[in-house]
């Protein structure tokens, strides 16, 4: 048990070599999964009490900690292609059936099942955070995703659907600088 927990440790190192789209703020270079990842969980325990319903802030940052882990095979799809999300869950699929299989403990799986469902507000909740994260990162940040591949803010919107579900604070919080980011546009 104790090797296939190692190997299973190795294997999730391969997300510091997952690129996302998002820059990080000073524009430098884009972010990584396990960067990103590290910082929704961290994200977890400072924004939790805004959540419109009780949420576990260890539980959901242990849900943003495993969620991307499926990219590792599967690559990160970027939340505005059309395209690459015809086959996303399919990928996705395949790549948690082989990097979960590592642990005999199912725990893990069943975390990011739960996130990918949005089955229960810790779920709702943490797909927010997932989604507000790369928002601040272009808004504040001094490389936008978005200018650079014309995103509208109606897409914008639509993809923080989630945290209009699980945080009106978060939600009006995010509205105010969408409406910001895409004033004159």
């Amino acid at each position: 048990m104790f090797e296939e927990e190692i190997q299973f440790i190795l294997e999730v190192d391969k997300m510091k070599s997952v690129d996302r789209r998002t820059y990080i703020l000073n524009g430098s270079r884009r972010e990584n999964d396990a960067e990103h990842s590290f910082h929704i969980a961290l994200m977890a325990f400072i924004l939790a009490k805004y959540a419109d319903r009780p949420v576990d802030p260890q539980r959901v940052s242990k849900m943003l900690l495993v969620h991307d882990l499926v990219e590792i095979d599967a690559g990160d799809t970027f939340a505005y292609d059309k395209e690459g999300y015809k086959d996303k869950e399919e990928r996705e699929m395949k790549a948690a059936k082989r990097i979960f299989a590592l642990l005999e403990d199912r725990s893990f799986y069943d975390l990011w099942r739960e996130f990918e469902d949005m089955s229960t507000d810790d779920a709702l909740f943490a797909n927010g955070l997932d989604r507000l994260q790369p928002m601040l990162l272009n808004y504040y940040g001094k490389k936008s995703t978005w200018e650079i591949h014309g995103i509208k803010k109606e897409d914008v919107l639509k993809r923080l659907e989630p945290l209009r579900k699980s945080s009106t604070f978060l939600w009006k919080f995010a509205q105010d600088f969408v409406e910001d980011a895409f004033k004159g546009k």
